[in-house]
């Protein structure tokens, strides 16, 4: 079977489990294609843990699970090394901890102090973790989805931009419609009644699919149209006075080089999913709030005027035109 029918298979698949959130799954396995990892922000009970169980349970991969908690360490999410006897001698020997999988939840990530949520950052920025002075590099599938609550800040420790900046999307999650919520108490019925009989296991998907998928995104063509459209949008969040008086006055500090890269990544990505062997302008503009509505700093007068970066985030798609 062809990798783009493979992947569409999957998304098939972890569309069976989850009602109401299609955009999610969508953005799921672009940052699946694109090596890159998701925030993800949303009120409890929307499904964000759900999906990842969903893409994990359908892909040949381990999936991890990590709580964040105020009292959470470094070495509980790395590892760390343990006296062990052996013969009479004593050696130390690294255990893995939970980052050493394919499919890793940060659950609630600004539930910890920075140094904990350091330890993972470090981990997904360089591909490998060093614990007393030994590097060990991690899987060439490694996704990880980092959740947090928008609403409840007490005893929380909110992530600094620059780490947010090591996302490669933060996907804002929302309320399904009416019908969509009935759907819903029908899956969970249908759930537990099956629950109480033996589980058919499904065959998963090879883990082989998603790296040759990636090569295939990889090869995706970007016109120098495209690319100059990319630079563009990137400019006009670093020198918004040069676009629009409005732009001026909300921007404080415009997204980095890494927003330029996530465009990109994420558009071939994007564009691939549709059936596409190049990237057209609509790519670049459906995938980008994601990639930079954590990259924008707004100042005081957008937060004054309700002005989030979203709303930022369309006026330049408004501004910025295709050359």
């Amino acid at each position: 079977m062809p990798a783009r029918d493979s992947i569409l298979d999957l998304k098939k698949r972890i569309g069976e489990s989850i009602i109401g959130q299609q955009t999610v799954i969508d953005r799921l396995l672009v940052a699946l294609l694109a090596d890159g990892h998701v925030l993800m922000e949303g009120l409890p009970g929307l499904a964000k843990t759900r999906t990842i169980k969903s893409l994990a349970k359908n892909l040949e991969s381990e999936f991890r699970r990590i709580q964040f908690t105020p009292d959470l360490l470094p070495a509980d999410i790395t590892g760390s090394e343990t006296y062990v006897e052996k013969g009479g001698q004593g050696t130390f020997d690294f255990q893995p901890g939970p980052v050493f999988g394919n499919l890793i939840l940060a659950d609630e990530i600004n539930r910890a102090p920075a140094k904990a949520q350091a330890a993972l950052l470090e981990a997904m920025e360089e591909r490998q973790v060093t614990v007393s002075g030994k590097t060990h590099p991690l899987s060439a599938m490694f996704l990880v989805l980092a959740t947090q609550n928008p609403i409840e800040q007490e005893g929380t420790y909110p992530l600094p931009e620059a780490q947010t900046d090591r996302f490669l999307m933060k996907v804002i999650l929302g309320y399904g419609t009416d019908d969509e919520e009935r759907q819903v108490l029908r899956l969970v019925r249908g759930e537990e009644a099956a629950a109480k009989e033996k589980p058919k296991e499904r065959e998963k998907l090879p883990g082989q699919v998603v790296m040759d998928a990636r090569t295939e995104v990889h090869g995706t063509f970007v016109s120098e149209a495209v690319e100059k459209y990319i630079v563009s949008l990137i400019a006009a969040t670093r020198r918004p006075g040069d676009f629009s008086p409005d732009l001026k006055k909300w921007i404080q500090i415009g997204a980095s080089p890494r927003g330029t890269l996530a465009l990109d990544r994420c558009s071939r990505a994007y564009a691939w999913l549709q059936g596409r062997d190049h990237v057209t302008p609509d790519d670049v503009r459906a995938i980008m709030p994601d990639c930079l509505r954590h990259r924008l700093i707004l100042n005081y007068e957008a937060a004054a005027d309700q002005i989030t970066p979203d709303h930022v985030i369309a006026e330049i798609i408004k501004q910025v035109a295709v050359s």
